[in-house]
């Protein structure tokens, strides 16, 4: 038997993290189903404290997931969700994603994410591969390479 998985993702700003995950790896914030949340506010089984608006829609307001576009709604996605923490980041990070930029200029990219709030934190390689490891706007690591 195989198993799926789901990437999580401790953070501070749950919908501004995914929004910025989603432009970096070109996936997408996954749907609500507006009207099953219709539904859920009308017969009392969630109340309007558990959502907020974002981006003209109503979301959950504690957690924001992304997936790929082609994946949305299939229940073998790929996903990563982020979900509210009160404590800040304090140390490195001991799992994270490393992204292959598949043949795209790696310095360019480096720039373009630094330009939308990421940090260069240093280069490395090992024997034939290189990378940067990088820090999203919240402080989590990842590298891309």
């Amino acid at each position: 038997m195989t198993f799926n998985i789901q990437i999580c993702v401790d953070c501070t700003d749950a919908h501004s993290q995914a929004d910025w995950w989603a432009e970096t790896l070109g996936w997408v914030p996954e749907p609500l189903d507006q009207a099953l949340i219709d539904s859920l506010l009308a017969d009392g089984t969630i109340g309007p404290d558990l959502l907020i608006n974002h981006n003209g829609e109503r979301r959950w307001r504690d957690g924001a997931a992304i997936c790929r576009q082609s994946e949305v709604g299939s229940p073998e996605r790929l996903r990563i969700l982020f979900q509210p923490v009160p404590e800040p980041k304090t140390a490195k990070d001991r799992i994270h994603l490393d992204i292959h930029l598949n043949g795209a200029d790696k310095d360019v990219m480096r720039a373009e994410l630094e330009a939308r709030g990421a940090t260069f934190l240093y280069s490395a390689e090992q024997g034939p591969s290189s990378w940067y490891t990088m820090a999203d706007p919240e402080g989590n690591e990842f590298c891309i390479a």
